[in-house]
């Protein structure tokens, strides 16, 4: 057993038997790991998805290093308002998918259930709350979520307040596109300045929020850039690469760093080779520890994963000269937003812009959303003559996925989109 299984198994025993003693000892494994990724990359990975991991293994360590350094959200959190507050946002499910590090998810489902949340809420969450239930994080001084997209948010979030004490804003996400839709969340982004003015004893810079827009949108015109050249070489990542670029998204955005990162992936995946393989359209979330999906999509030069659908959920230029609008209309337009119509709409339009050769839709145990709409997903996706495949699974519960259920129906699937190829 290596050094490395060894403090996982010693840290997952003292979660267990000893919860206010575990913390300290699980970030000091964050920092490890986050040194272990700058002086020993993992060969074979473009060099992209090398400083990507990096990033945000720096990001997660470090803020969790530091106390009053962040702030709990979900991952439609608006990070720009706190970044200009010196926060960073971490997201809980992001959060959860860490503690899959220390093999500590089933422990903390089954906390959360034994203390009488719902065997049917997602099981981020359901992760997320065994963690504290379990007495092993600790607390934050504030917290952030909305309603946008998953329903277990509130009652997530009143739990922490109530279990611990965490204090936090929820911002009511309307449907509707319309201006005064708009202007209510945008009041309730100035409430969230006003109550973090209060709580951290700091005042705001509203030309801040500028500039991060600014990055924001210079950062989402490099992803567009990106993206199209996924489509085109071959960039070896993995499942997982995919969840870092989501945390990018929606944690990081703004900022230089991501920035820069782009731009650096922009130039660096020029010099990788042409890609001939199938090129895939992921939808919704990435069980990244599924083994039978690793095996065909972790640097695999015949299947490559060129763009999910909730790492570009958003793709529109903001006005920076009206920040709190800007910020407003992009939480509504974004595409997990509203009926899952409107959802497949935005994901055809993805489709038309990237031509995939196929799409895998992920449905998640616990969202509802995600189970319910797949249909419709499909039947669009069918009016533009693109195979689809729905897998049924947990992004994060083992115990919800069979592997050999997923094996038999993605070869069946990449087979078919295979055979369909040689037929033309």
């Amino acid at each position: 057993m290596s050094v490395v299984d060894k403090y996982i198994n010693y840290v997952k025993e003292e979660a267990i038997h000893q919860p206010e003693k575990s913390w300290d000892k699980m970030v000091l494994g964050f920092k490890a790991n986050k040194l272990k990724m700058k002086l020993l990359p993992k060969k074979g990975m473009a060099k992209g998805y090398q400083k990507l991991e990096s990033l945000m293994m720096s990001f997660v360590a470090d803020s969790l290093g530091k106390r009053g350094s962040y702030v709990w959200g979900n991952i439609f959190a608006p990070c720009e308002i706190l970044q200009c507050f010196g926060l960073n946002t971490l997201s809980i499910e992001c959060l959860a998918c860490y503690f899959t590090g220390y093999h500590l998810e089933d422990y903390f489902i089954d906390c959360a259930q034994n203390s009488g949340i719902a065997t049917t809420l997602c099981s981020y969450h359901k992760t997320f709350v065994g963690a504290v239930e379990s007495k092993v994080v600790e607390r934050p001084e504030y917290a952030v979520t909305t309603s946008l997209s998953c329903d277990g948010n509130l009652n997530t979030f009143r739990y922490l307040d109530k279990k611990m004490g965490v204090p936090y804003t929820f911002l009511d996400v309307p449907y509707s596109d319309d201006e005064e839709s708009i202007q209510y969340l945008a009041d309730q982004l100035r409430q969230l300045v006003t109550d973090l003015e209060d709580r951290f004893g700091q005042k705001f810079d509203e030309e801040k929020l500028r500039k991060t827009i600014r990055i924001e949108n210079e950062t989402r015109r490099d992803l567009k850039e990106f993206f199209e050249l996924q489509t085109k070489h071959y960039y070896p990542g993995e499942l997982i690469s995919q969840l870092y670029m989501m945390m990018g998204t929606h944690l990081l955005i703004g900022t230089e760093e991501f920035r820069d990162l782009i731009k650096f992936m922009i130039e660096d995946i020029k010099t990788y080779p042409e890609f001939t393989g199938k090129k895939i359209l992921w939808i919704h979330l990435l069980p990244f520890y599924q083994e039978s999906l690793s095996k065909y999509f972790n640097e695999n030069p015949d299947y490559q994963i060129i763009a999910s659908d909730i790492i570009i959920d958003y793709m529109e230029e903001m006005d920076e000269k009206d920040p709190f609008t800007a910020l407003a209309k992009k939480v509504i337009h974004n595409l997990y937003n509203g009926s899952y119509s409107h959802k497949a709409k935005m994901v055809g339009t993805l489709a038309k812009d990237l031509e995939p050769d196929a799409v895998i839709h992920f449905c998640h145990w616990g969202c509802k959303q995600a189970s319910g709409g797949s249909i419709l997903l499909k039947e669009k996706m069918q009016q533009m003559g693109i195979p689809m495949l729905i897998l049924d699974g947990d992004g994060i519960d083992k115990r919800n996925s069979h592997d050999g259920q997923i094996k038999t129906r993605l070869e069946a699937f990449l087979e078919l989109i295979e055979a369909e190829e040689k037929v033309c």
